[in-house]
């Protein structure tokens, strides 16, 4: 255990080594939300059913958060220990390989649990956000989006045979999420057109069962996101596990 501890550690400082990546995964969604907030505010409107419309951003940017660490950041982390030979020298320590997969995937969870705790400290504390929800629903939504996130990304990584071609991959895969999914853009802007096709995207069923979530809704109300992420989250394991490579 203790070998773990420092593993995790040591991960989490050559993450934070790149500014890139910390940038992303921090500060921006809670940049994106002052930048938001200024122009918006967060006064009470009938079109976001008696919401503010920074009180549905924070939860949505938790799906932001959720897809800049799994589909950007994991791919291409991985992938550049892959191709340097990090992967290969590991596996001759006498650690067990699957430290390294626990204490890899503890470190991305902690940076994207960092993001999403200074987005909330962000909103409730610039722009008093509203919460109706239950706490250890919320946390129990984040964990399974974030796993299914976490698998899909460990799948990219295992196919991508170079740090560049991850990153190219991941942010052709990344960014219409983004845009399409309400996850930047508020749901209810997005024409009725696109969000049919929308439904397809999986940071759409992050974002609805978040939101969802945040405020109140009971998990009865999203089965269907819950099945969604849930199957991601068992076939992309699964396939990550089968396509993973040490070298």
């Amino acid at each position: 255990m203790r070998g773990l501890g420092k593993l995790i550690v040591v991960q989490i400082k050559l993450y934070l080594r790149e500014p890139t990546a910390a940038f992303f995964s921090i500060f921006f969604a809670p940049l994106l939300l002052l930048l938001f907030g200024a122009i918006y505010g967060n006064k009470p409107s009938p079109f976001f059913g008696g919401r503010g419309s920074m009180d549905i951003s924070v939860p949505s940017y938790i799906g932001l958060i959720i897809v800049t660490v799994a589909i950007i950041g994991l791919p291409i982390g991985t992938a550049a220990a892959r191709e340097s030979g990090v992967l290969r020298r590991f596996r001759a320590t006498p650690l067990h390989p699957l430290a390294y997969i626990i204490s890899d995937i503890s470190s991305y969870l902690i940076m994207t649990i960092i993001g999403v705790a200074l987005l909330i400290l962000t909103g409730k504390l610039v722009f008093n956000v509203r919460f109706a929800g239950n706490a250890l629903d919320v946390i129990a939504g984040f964990l399974l989006a974030t796993t299914a996130f976490f698998a899909l990304g460990y799948l990219m990584a295992g196919l991508a045979p170079t740090a560049r071609v991850a990153q190219t991959v991941g942010m052709v895969a990344a960014f219409p999420m983004m845009f399409l999914s309400g996850a930047t853009i508020p749901y209810e802007v997005i024409p009725a057109s696109v969000r049919t096709f929308s439904r397809f995207i999986p940071l759409t069923h992050v974002v609805t069962l978040m939101r969802g979530l945040w405020f109140g809704e009971a998990w009865s109300r999203h089965l269907t996101e819950v099945i969604v992420l849930a199957g991601i989250l068992i076939f992309g394991t699964a396939l990550a596990a089968r396509l993973f490579r040490w070298e």
